[in-house]
């Protein structure tokens, strides 16, 4: 290997990502030579670090919602700033655009505008009055608001989001909205700040892709859901044959796409957790590699 196309694998970019044990002196040189490029463990990382997911996720919509807060809607997406909200068709996969009339109408324009997700959990959540619903990574509120007028006066919701800029648009627009029933709680999905058997229903709209930790996120649904309880989500699904190098790329899992768990995967984390009656089924196609689905499944009551 010739001396720059060494410094070009141990460029910093490169450095995320550890060799093969097998080429790692091919690859990145010798520890005497300055070479190691981060492979100085000898093991290949296959997907990012559930810390590094993490903050890569939360630098990317907390540039999303400076850039709605700034009257910019159009330079914010499901995750980096290139990855379009339609396909290559024109279709629209991600966004506010897969609202229809009716829900868009039960929330301020700014928040329905500021989707990042992959569908409208609110349309398949099947809400009643007096219920408490929780959003997981709420973004900019969209959802909380059209649940909370959907369960009325008597019910709650509650949105649950890591980043303190979405926190603040979406308190924004609730003002706007005159919706009180509602809460907004810094936290993660891995860690729910809320209490066991606290809700009736656990919606989300293309965040459970983005953890690092997706079985733990199960289990703390399963946690928080009052027996009973309904788990209704609209989410990514990656193909079974989704490649290796995709599921590396940092920026896709920024962009709702690399962290998606298979429909085989999905079901099984939520039958771990302890869920019943699980339902996936496709709505769109988001990626030549995933689609779009609805996610639904119970607890027990007697759990």
């Amino acid at each position: 290997m010739t001396e720059a196309t060494n410094e070009s694998c141990c460029a910093p970019t490169e450095q995320e990502s550890c060799c093969e044990p097998g080429v790692k002196a091919e690859c990145c040189g010798s520890d005497q030579t300055g070479g190691g490029c981060g492979c100085s463990t000898g093991k290949q990382k296959s997907e990012p670090a559930e810390a590094d997911v993490r903050e890569s996720v939360r630098e990317r919509y907390a540039a999303a919602a400076t850039a709605v807060a700034a009257a910019d809607p159009a330079g914010c997406g499901c995750g980096p700033a290139d990855v379009a909200l339609t396909d290559r068709a024109g279709n629209a996969v991600f966004g506010g655009a897969l609202y229809g009339s009716e829900d868009a109408a039960e929330a301020p324009q700014n928040a329905v505008a500021a989707s990042l997700g992959c569908g409208v959990p609110t349309a398949v959540a099947e809400l009643h009055e007096g219920e408490t619903v929780l959003d997981l990574g709420s973004g900019a509120g969209a959802d909380v608001l059209i649940s909370a007028r959907r369960v009325g006066s008597t019910g709650k919701a509650v949105g649950l989001d890591m980043t303190d800029e979405m926190l603040a648009l979406a308190r924004a627009n609730a003002a706007e909205a005159g919706v009180a029933n509602v809460e907004f709680v810094k936290g993660y999905i891995e860690e729910m700040p809320l209490p066991d058997a606290s809700v009736d229903v656990v919606i989300s709209n293309c965040v459970i892709n983005l953890s690092g930790d997706k079985a733990k996120v199960m289990r703390e649904v399963a946690r928080v859901l009052r027996p009973g309880g309904r788990f209704a989500v609209s989410d990514v699904i990656a193909d079974a044959d989704m490649d290796e190098a995709t599921k590396a790329d940092m920026r896709e899992w920024t962009g709702c796409i690399a962290g998606a768990l298979t429909r085989e995967e999905f079901e099984r984390a939520l039958a771990e957790a302890g869920l019943e009656q699980i339902e996936i089924r496709e709505t769109h196609r988001v990626h030549d590699q995933a689609a779009s689905a609805v996610v639904r499944a119970r607890k027990p009551t007697s759990a």
